[in-house]
């Protein structure tokens, strides 16, 4: 099979789990129209038998199924680590699910019938959204390999750098001398093929953990 290439760079998928065949069907065929690539499923356990992580786009969900429910299926992709856009669609909304379904993650929460624009924008947002925090961990995996290139002193020069601190500073919080700050700055900057402290402390922002603060 051909390398697929960087998720980043994927086609979006849109991927549909609703029981309902006919509603299913038509929300394909709806977004088939517009030249969407979908791939549809009957069960939650379908659409997780044919999970790939990697692939971009978004999913379209019915609340209320047989056996597994769109909640529950959110909680296991949050769990799985999954972090795709959610689209809620139901026949049976109210404002205790709808929060619920916020809570868990979900970016729109529409309820059946479904009107087409609706549709078609909240899945536009989604792939959108998709991309671009597919972007940012791409950017952050760049970075973080960069990164990796400095020693771990250079790395604490780094960090008080980017933090605001004079050379001066950063000697007297390391406990070592100013000139030997300066040959780690260069070092640093070097190693990193960069020109200004703008450029640093945006290396260094993109390299930090989702869940990171983002200061140092």
């Amino acid at each position: 099979m051909a390398d697929p290439g960087p998720p980043e760079l994927r086609e979006p998928t849109v991927f549909l789990v609703d029981d309902d065949d006919a509603v299913r069907d038509a929300l394909a065929t709806l977004l088939g129209t517009v030249g969407l690539r979908v791939r549809d499923y009957a069960s939650p356990g379908a659409f997780l038998a044919d999970l790939d992580r990697e692939a971009p786009g978004c999913l379209i969900l019915d609340l209320r199924m047989p056996q597994v429910s769109g909640l529950h299926l959110q909680g296991q992709l949050r769990g799985l680590g999954v972090d795709l856009p959610v689209i809620i669609v139901t026949g049976h909304g109210d404002i205790e699910l709808c929060r619920r379904a916020f809570q868990q993650g979900a970016t729109d929460f529409l309820t059946k019938p479904v009107d087409e624009h609706d549709l078609l924008d909240a899945v536009q947002r989604g792939i959108e959204q998709d991309r671009r925090s597919r972007e940012r961990q791409a950017a952050g995996a760049r970075a973080r390999a960069r990164l990796a290139r400095l020693s771990a002193r250079e790395r604490e020069v780094l960090r008080l750098l980017v933090g605001g601190h004079s050379n001066k500073q950063v000697a007297r919080e390391l406990g070592i001398s100013a000139r030997t700050v300066e040959t780690h700055r260069a070092s640093v900057f070097e190693k990193l093929e960069l020109d200004s402290l703008a450029q640093l402390v945006r290396v260094y922002l993109d390299s930090l953990d989702p869940g990171a603060p983002d200061a140092p």
